[in-house]
């Protein structure tokens, strides 16, 4: 089972629309797939149609990461009723925002690695959607991970806060967890018209080389849209649809070849 937490310490870059669209990915592709919703804000659960009524949520499995709770926390996306496939998520509550403070204890920041290890035999891949800070949640997220995707745009703050994020990862992964790596940068809602743009795409490059990801994803309404109908993007109607799935498509490649996934026997049927 690989981990990858999608990150972001600046807010409105995006992060948990790469998120949903990774997901959606996976879940063209046929990889089990658990979607972690640890942002306390809990749009991906809206986004994925999960009925969260009776159920267990994220912050009760901080509280308690035995496998009872944590299976109990577990539900399938509605997305499920597009196509067959497991798609599941840990459902968000903005009651996680309770394990949010800025010093967590050793003990604290390894619950969700506690908790993933009770299901390792469920999925292929976990996306967690991180908390945009750099507080508990997002160390526990990290502390869970094999790897991290930095999201940005290019903006002179974002480019700032993908630098903050990276040397967070490496301190995190001197000092708590030596499996830990950058997958690298994902530079969102991009206009390639925009010279803006472009100068702060090879600031990024002659900042962090290879660590920023090809290809970056262009602005489009068709993900906000998927999002709004709680549809994943591979089902979305149009050309802009269908150009951003392959985008993150060729995003999900790179990131089962880097986890060593293996690739569904009807991967590309």
């Amino acid at each position: 089972m690989h981990v990858l937490s999608v990150s972001s310490l600046k807010g409105g870059v995006g992060k948990t629309t790469v998120t949903l669209g990774l997901a959606s990915a996976a879940f063209a592709r046929g990889v089990r797939t658990l979607v972690v919703d640890l942002d306390p804000q809990s749009d991906v659960s809206t986004g994925m149609d999960i009925q969260v009524a009776g159920r267990l949520n994220v912050a009760d499995v901080l509280a308690n990461p035995r496998e009872k709770v944590v299976r109990q926390a577990i539900t399938s996306s509605g997305w499920a009723k597009v196509h067959p496939g497991t798609i599941d998520v840990l459902i968000g509550s903005p009651s996680a925002i309770n394990f949010d403070g800025p010093h967590p204890s050793v003990r604290d920041v390894w619950k969700l690695e506690e908790a993933l290890a009770t299901i390792e035999a469920d999925y292929d891949l976990v996306l967690i959607d991180c908390a945009p800070s750099l507080n508990a949640l997002t160390r526990t997220a990290w502390a869970a991970s094999d790897r991290v995707i930095v999201v940005t745009e290019p903006g002179l703050f974002s480019v700032a806060a993908a630098d903050r994020a990276l040397r967070a990862i490496e301190e995190i992964r001197r000092g708590l967890s030596p499996r830990l790596q950058p997958l690298g940068v994902v530079v969102n809602r991009v206009r390639p018209q925009s010279i803006e743009h472009q100068f702060r795409i090879k600031e990024l490059r002659d900042m962090f080389g290879p660590l920023v990801l090809n290809p970056q994803l262009p602005e489009r309404t068709s993900l906000q849209q998927a999002q709004g109908a709680a549809k994943p993007l591979h089902v979305w109607p149009g050309d802009s649809a269908q150009e951003l799935a392959a985008d993150f498509d060729a995003l999900l490649d790179r990131i089962m070849r880097t986890g060593r996934i293996p690739i569904p026997g009807d991967a590309r049927a």
